[in-house]
């Protein structure tokens, strides 16, 4: 248990001043097994920190897939842009936090102050979207401005998406709905509703289902889209995990937009007590093999259990 703590100690040294890193506090899972470890789920194997920033640093398209309010998780996407920029790679970065109606306030926020990843939030209206707070982003802008990267505005506007959960199709380009087959169940409609009742603690009515499948979907295949048209040197996305999934997600769009484009997607996922496995953790995502390139196992953020909380 020391030795996992220490190693976990360590990794918090190498991605914060020595002044910020503090002792990992106990029953979040930094003394787990897999605490810290990636695996390589085409390998079937473990690797490095550094052979997975090699790995991203040669894919077209990079999808770094996280808990949004994981602080970790930021920090770590953070460090992987780094390490693409010192490998000479120029990508745009792209996030699903930010809708394509923010997109002229981040405009005029870049040309006003291009290095200013602090105020960014507020230019934007953060603080009004309902996401986690800026600060918790801010390494990752401050990583893409200090290297002059593109900011995109990734995501539909949360308009847009509610009226597509209700059925109405009429705020998408049509063309977006006609590349991506959204008038149309998609291959994996069963698994993807089961999903989003899981997601939602098996609160929501069946009949809300349906649309809210096909609203994911466009905003998978919107992102996708941003990535592609932002593009200088690729694009790295920055998003939730079930967002970068290659069975389905951003990963899906991608295909039929650039079939020839290399994608690499990364899922920072959280250790569970008793899993100890790579494997186990595909259960997690209704799959029987996890559906990402690389898994980064991390500790947790909390040991709340966010369906008591929607009960509450």
């Amino acid at each position: 248990m020391i030795g996992r703590r220490l190693a976990a100690l360590a990794l918090a040294l190498l991605l914060t001043s020595v002044a910020d890193a503090v002792e990992p506090p106990a029953g979040l899972g930094y003394d787990h097994a897999l605490n810290g470890r990636i695996w390589d789920v085409a390998q079937n194997r473990f690797v490095t920190m550094d052979a997975l920033a090699a790995a991203l640093s040669t894919a077209r398209f990079a999808l770094l897939g996280e808990r949004h309010d994981q602080s970790e998780h930021h920090q770590f996407q953070a460090w992987l842009l780094r390490r693409m920029v010192e490998s000479g790679r120029r990508p745009a970065v792209a996030f699903e936090m930010v809708d394509t109606t923010q997109a002229p306030a981040l405009a005029r926020h870049l040309a006003a102050s291009p290095r200013d990843a602090a105020g960014l939030g507020e230019a934007v209206g953060w603080g009004a979207s309902g996401w986690p707070a800026w600060r918790l982003y801010q390494p990752i802008a401050e990583s893409a401005l200090a290297a002059g990267l593109p900011i995109v505005a990734a995501n539909l506007p949360p308009t847009v998406a509610r009226a597509v959960a209700r059925g109405d199709l009429n705020g998408l380009d049509p063309a977006l709905v006609r590349r991506h087959a959204l008038d149309r169940p998609a291959p994996a409609q069963a698994e993807m509703e089961e999903e989003i009742r899981a997601a939602h603690c098996g609160a929501l009515g069946n009949a809300l289902v349906s649309g809210m499948v096909t609203a994911q979907r466009a905003r998978d295949a919107e992102m996708a889209e941003r990535l592609v048209a932002g593009q200088r040197d690729g694009a790295v996305l920055i998003a939730g995990a079930g967002h970068v999934r290659t069975d389905r997600g951003v990963p899906r769009a991608l295909a039929a937009l650039a079939p020839d484009s290399s994608v690499a997607s990364v899922a920072f996922v959280e250790v569970a007590d008793g899993w100890t496995a790579p494997a186990d953790y595909a259960a997690r995502f209704g799959a029987t093999r996890l559906p990402f390139d690389y898994v980064w196992f991390t500790a947790r953020a909390d040991n709340a259990d966010p369906c008591a909380r929607m009960r509450q």
